[in-house]
């Protein structure tokens, strides 16, 4: 998978810092069949984002995507296409993350989430909305967090090469 960027900010690695975690994930830019994009809200911290989240051990990429997908938007997924890979060194957490996006359409009905304690307590809500507000609402910005700073610029990456491809 094409890698599209590398977000380091502290311009840090597992060499500067020991005891770094090492995470894989699977994200998605999910259509409907009105081609609106799901997004997930995090209402307590601002910020928007893709679903998406950890590949288990020994779990395949594709099956962990459409656990995601289901958890978080309540959707089953058929996966179009690959958009590309983003690495990120949080250095507050001490994490290596590789994520792996792809582009995805519903193949089910839309059912409620599963969101986990965590996900509830953040706030999490789900929105689908069209293309433009969707790379709009990625890139607001308005999060304090430092989590969320990262995921915004991956998230907005993803969904901007994705549509650069579709459009």
């Amino acid at each position: 998978m094409q890698l599209l960027k590398t977000i380091n900010p502290e311009k840090v690695d597992e060499k500067n810092i020991p005891g770094w975690e090492y995470r894989k994930a699977a994200r998605a830019v999910v259509l409907d069949n009105e081609n609106q994009i799901g997004l997930l809200h995090v209402s307590s911290k601002n910020y928007y984002k893709l679903p998406g989240g950890g590949i288990e051990e020994g779990e395949d990429i594709k099956i962990a995507l459409d656990r995601e997908c289901e958890e978080e938007l309540g959707v089953q997924v058929e996966v179009l296409k690959e958009i590309g890979s983003i690495i990120e060194y949080r250095a507050q957490f001490k994490l290596h993350q590789t994520s792996y996006c792809f582009l995805a359409k519903t193949s089910s009905d839309k059912n409620a989430p599963n969101f986990t304690d965590e996900e509830k307590s953040s706030g999490f809500e789900i929105v689908w909305v069209g293309p433009k507000e969707a790379l709009r609402l990625l890139n607001l910005k308005q999060t304090s967090d430092y989590e969320g700073g990262f995921i915004e610029e991956r998230d907005f990456c993803f969904l901007n090469k994705a549509l650069q491809e579709q459009m």
